[in-house]
Parts: structure tokens; sequence; C-alpha cells
């Protein structure tokens, strides 16, 4: 236990009240979070001696150096913090879903006086309405598409009517898959019926689109109006197209997610069957990172808080294959977050167990099929950081964050920080930087530049475990350098590549360590320096897509345009001048010696 950290008068203090406890390894990473209802009574338990625990918690208490927590008003309280800590930390003993999947919706903005059909990610109480989640985003693309054809309706960003009469129709108009209500050529209230139409047809009303769309396309059929007869017909494939895979099931039109799962070895697989208005939308499934010793219950339970927690839409019902431990609370937290009743049902006959029935062979499949890949992928991320840390010797090495400096000969120079989080790419934690006191080619004093304000702006909120520089012995001493100033203390590495610019290996504690091309951590350090590169260069190109205009020379103190011109006209080219000597840029019209002096300091830093 930490120095100073008495564990039994710890446990003493712990209140009779709800809440949310932590549990802290030796070097304060939290590998454990949970709610409780009475935390005295929930982590004293942890310290006594209690059977059939699971070897994976009695390991995890082996580990627990000290523990902290917060109080609670309630048991609700208490789970909606214990998600969000779940969320932020991501510990290592907690049960976690893998997968980070956002579903899109189809949304009508009905609060409109013109309304438009719009693609959402989110669902919020605007007044518009929503349709979904689908678990596709290009069936939401192809509704949308296939509802502007039938009905014309706006997807653009206009205000209407403030803006009716501004500007042309759009293409869409010319194209017949949208009606203009911003030209006026449509009043509101003919705009609206086909408003009402749109949301029939989305509610279901297929039938009468399809029968309406065939009467249409034989009556131009019959008036050898062939080419409008085929729209017609193609149009009527779209919607079957867009339907078709809208499979009826017997649900009472209740909406209804059906949650169950499949175990293989150290594997889970939930699958969710999404019933909506008593159609079988579609299906998902999420590979879990289990506890050892949780069972089906607990990772059902587990799955409805991480999983709800993020998803906007909330059904009415949700059929389990497990009946979950905290029902009742589970069941008031979704209604609160609904804003109507939701109720968590585990069948045992009937329609609705055959729906958990059919769930539960769906996740044997895709667990049966995703194993080896599962495996692989595994091997590829996690174990390739696990054998990073062990070639370092340090204890782990979950975070890299990784740096790269982009210029050409010093001009907009920007820099790239990559994240990898267990192996993988973590894009939303991506920064890029442009480069604010080095003037010219300098990269060591730009890195220099770059991880000071790294490490010193409080909105990066998390350390990396292994720093990752873009070289060698040169880089890692500057970014040793710059966190010694801040005292700081993390491991750097610098990554190493060959004359043929492929990496070669690592330089660390001034000896370059080598590794086999064909293993995981090869695979993944080349991903993460390709990566680094190829950010820093994304960013430099957009940069100068910006100002095309920009000449080099014009980032050199005392060189204006009438300078600049006069560069260009006397050595016809930037090379030229980049390798002209102070005396050669001298004989350049109304050169001083400072500014020539600037030049020449600029290109050969």
């Amino acid at each position: 236990m930490r120095e100073g950290f008495d564990l039994k008068e710890e446990l003493h203090k712990l209140p009779d009240s709800p809440g949310v406890y932590l549990m802290h390894a030796e070097n304060d990473e939290i590998i454990y979070v949970g709610k409780a209802v009475n935390l005295k009574r929930r982590v004293s338990s942890y310290f006594r001696k209690i059977n059939n625990r699971g070897p994976k918690i009695e390991k995890m208490i082996t580990l627990i150096d000290y523990f902290e927590y917060i109080v609670t008003d309630s048991e609700l309280e208490a789970l909606v913090l214990e998600n969000n800590l779940i969320k932020e930390h991501r510990p290592k003993y907690n049960t976690m879903l893998k997968d980070d999947k956002s579903y899109p919706f189809m949304k009508v903005t009905v609060q409109e006086d013109f309304p438009r059909v719009l693609f959402a990610r989110q669902m919020k109480r605007d007044g518009a309405k929503y349709f979904g989640p689908y678990t596709s985003g290009a069936a939401v693309k192809d509704t949308i598409e296939l509802t502007k054809k039938l009905y014309g309706i706006r997807t653009c960003n206009k205000s209407l009517p403030k803006e009716i009469g501004v500007g042309r129709p759009c293409l869409y108009y010319q194209m017949k898959q949208c009606a203009a209500p911003c030209q006026g050529y449509i009043s509101k209230e003919e705009y609206r019926e086909k408003i009402d139409k749109l949301l029939a047809f989305l509610n279901g009303d297929y039938k009468r689109v399809i029968a309406d769309l065939e009467n249409k396309m034989k009556q131009r059929a019959a008036e050898y109006e062939f080419e409008e007869a085929a729209e017609y017909r193609d149009l009527i494939e779209s919607v079957r197209h867009v339907t078709g895979s809208q499979r009826v099931v017997k649900t009472g039109g209740i909406d209804r997610d059906v949650i169950a799962m499949a175990r293989k070895e150290e594997e889970t697989v939930v699958s969710v069957f999404f019933v909506r208005d008593g159609k079988l939308l579609g299906r998902e499934h999420f590979h879990v990172e289990r506890s050892g010793s949780d069972g089906g219950e607990q990772i059902i339970e587990t799955f409805i808080k991480q999983y709800y927690c993020g998803t906007p839409f909330i059904p009415n019902e949700l059929l389990t294959e497990f009946a979950v431990e905290d029902q009742e609370l589970l069941e008031h937290w979704l209604s609160e977050k609904r804003g109507g009743r939701v109720h968590i049902i585990t069948p045992q006959k009937g329609d609705k167990y055959k729906m958990i029935d059919l769930a539960r062979e769906n996740a044997r499949v895709v667990l049966s099929r995703d194993l080896e890949k599962i495996k692989r992928e595994e091997a590829r991320t996690i174990g390739a950081a696990n054998e990073l840390a062990k070639l370092l010797g340090i204890p782990k090495a979950d975070r890299l964050e990784a740096f790269d400096i982009s210029n050409t000969s010093g001009y907009q120079s920007v820099a790239s920080m990559v994240v990898f989080e267990k192996g993988r790419a973590r894009k939303n934690a991506y920064r890029k930087f442009k480069l604010r006191t080095v003037t010219g080619p300098d990269d060591y004093k730009s890195m220099e530049e770059v991880l000071t304000r790294r490490f010193t702006d409080e909105r990066f909120d998390v350390y990396p475990d292994v720093l990752m520089m873009d070289g060698g012995k040169g880089q890692v001493n500057v970014a040793l350098k710059v966190l010694s100033e801040l005292k700081i203390d993390i491991p750097v590495c610098g990554m190493v590549k060959d004359d043929n610019h492929r990496t070669r290996g690592l330089f660390f504690n001034n000896e370059e360590i080598s590794f086999p091309k064909n293993s995981e951590i090869f695979g993944m350090i080349t991903r993460l320096q390709d990566e680094a590169h190829r950010f820093a260069i994304t960013y430099h190109k957009q940069l100068r897509g910006k100002e095309q205009v920009h000449s080099i020379l014009d980032d050199i103190k005392g060189v204006g345009p009438a300078r600049r011109k006069a560069l260009m006209q006397h050595f016809k080219d930037i090379e030229k001048i980049k390798a002209a000597t102070v005396e050669e840029l001298m004989e350049v019209k109304g050169m001083t010696s400072q500014v020539a002096e600037e030049i020449y300091r600029f290109f050969r830093g």
C-alpha cells in the first residue's frame, strides 16, 4: 500500500452512502471504477477473504495501491458518474465495449416554414422529426436521395422565407429533385403537402408510394412517353431497394432493441437487433473486453450502461438474454434519458424469446467468424504496445505520441502530433501546430517550440507513456532537454530510418535498438512514423493551398514585394537564391548588406 495510506483507517472512514470508488495501482493508474449503494460495504468487500471471485479480480486486488471515492446523492447519480469515469479512464479491470460506434438518423425539420430533410449523427430536442437510428450511413444517404426524387424536398441551408428570391435556383431544381421554394415556385401549403407525404413514407407507407409510381409509369407508357416511364420504373426500384431490407416482425408497432451475446475463450460478442415501429431495421454487434469473473448478467448490464450512455436514441423496450441485477435503477435512468417509460424484459418463451434466440445465434456466428481476426488485430495493436514496453523495460506503452516537422525551406513550418493508444491510431487526439517563434528551416528549434507548447498547454490533460520522435539522437536530445526543463519524466525514443527512408529501429537511452522486420512492434512503429509524417505533410499542404501566392522570400526580414521582384529578376530561380553567397546577393539592385545576410542565414540556417 502507498506510503501514508492506512488501509484500516481509510476503510473505517468510508460512508454508508451511495457513490463511486476508484482503485489505483502503484503508478497512480486507475485500474477499476465501480458504483455502490453503500460505499463502506462494497469497498471493504475487496479486502476480505471471499471465495469464487475469479483469478482476474484476485489479481487486480493484489495491484491496488490505494483507493478514492466520490459520494453522490443517489444511486442513479452514482450510475451516471461511474459511466463517465469508465469512459474517460478505460480502466484495465472493467468490462469494456471495444467498439465506439455512432448511428445516423434522418432528420426532417418540420419546425421550419419550408422543412428540409437532412443526415444527422445526433438526436436533439429541436422540434425536428428523427427517423432511425440506421445501422448504415449509406442507407440514410440513399433514402435522402430517393425522397428528393419523389417529393422535391430541399436539403440546402437557406433561411426561408427570408431568402426567397435571393440568387438563382440550384442544380437540384434543374434535375427535378427540388421544388425550389427558395424562388417562390411553390407555396408554403403545397410544400407542406409534400412534407406530409414524405413523413408518411418514412413512417412505412411504402405500398401506397409504389402503387402511385406504378400508375404514373403505366400512364406515361400508354402515352408513349417511354423516357419518363423509365424514370418512374427506376424510382420504383429505388423504393424497393431502400425499403426491402426492413423486415416486418411481430412487435405490435413498438420500438425495441433485442440484446443477446455469445462467449468463447476470452472473447465476447453482444448482438443488438433494432426494431422500429414493427420493422427490423438492422442489427449490429459489439466486441466486449470482459473481466474474467463476469457472467452473462454482468456483461449485459455493463453493455446497457455503456452503450445507452452514448447512443442518442433509446427505445420503449429492451429485450435481454439475461436478467440484470439493477433492473429498476437502469429502467429509471433510461426513462429519464428517453423522456418516457422504458422497460427491460427477459422473455422466457413466445415471439419475444424467438427474437432473443435469433440475436444470440447472430452473436455466435459473428464470434466464430471474427475470433481469429480479433486475435490477429490484438497482436497487431495491444500485443505490439506490450512488446514495446518490454523492449524498453518500462511498465507500459499504452499511449504513444509522435511528432514530425514539415516545411519548405523554412516556409510555413508546421508540426504534427499523432497519438496511438494500445497500438491503434486515436485520430481525435491528433494535434496540429503552426510554428510561431522559429524562422527558417531549423527542425531542432521547431521541435523545441512544439514540445514546450504541448507540455505547458493545460488543455492536454494526459501525458504519453512514451514520446516518439521522428529522427535519431538529435531529436531525442531536444525532447529530453524540454522535458528536463519542465521537470517531466517521460521515456523518449527516436524512430530511426535507413538510407531508403524506411523504419530501421529505435534510439533509446543512447543506444539503437533493432527489431525483426516481420515483428508486430516493427509494424506498429512504421505505422506511427508514417502517420506522423502524413499528418504533418497534409497540414502543410493545406496552408500552402490557402496561400498559393505567398513566396518563401516573404518570410525573410527586410524582403518586401520590391526586393522579392528584384531578387527573382536577378537570379531567375529560387534555387539560385538559396545557393547564393552574401556577395552575390549584394549585386541585386537595392540590396543592403544587412538584408543580404538575413537572406543567407534564412536558407543556410
